[in-house]
């Protein structure tokens, strides 16, 4: 807690308020197969969203659903079990991310 003495003191706070949500189409989604570090297992990677973190896990529970596989969100990071690029692209651009390679 910092006191001043100042009476044009003006308290600012280190907390970082997250980004908006941009649009689905605004959205630059990037869709690779990763198997380093990752025990031999193959997972698909869906990187570059930018929003909420709410967002994140919606959209990751959505590809996790159609996918019928397991998965996760960290990092900022969609984790897809398998390897689905061909598929998560597709539904991806189904959905409206049109930006998704």
């Amino acid at each position: 807690m910092v006191y001043s003495t100042n009476p044009d003191f003006i308290f600012e706070d280190d907390v970082q308020e997250e980004t908006e949500t941009l649009p689905k189409h605004s959205q630059k989604l990037r869709v690779a197969i990763e198997r380093k570090n990752r025990g031999g297992k193959t997972v698909t990677v869906v990187k570059g969203f930018v929003g909420r973190d709410e967002s994140l896990k919606e959209l990751g529970r959505l590809l996790k659903t159609k996918c019928g596989t397991g998965g996760a969100v960290k990092d900022g990071e969609i984790l897809i079990q398998g390897e689905r690029k061909e598929q998560i692209i597709t539904l991806l651009r189904a959905e409206g991310y049109s930006d998704t390679k």
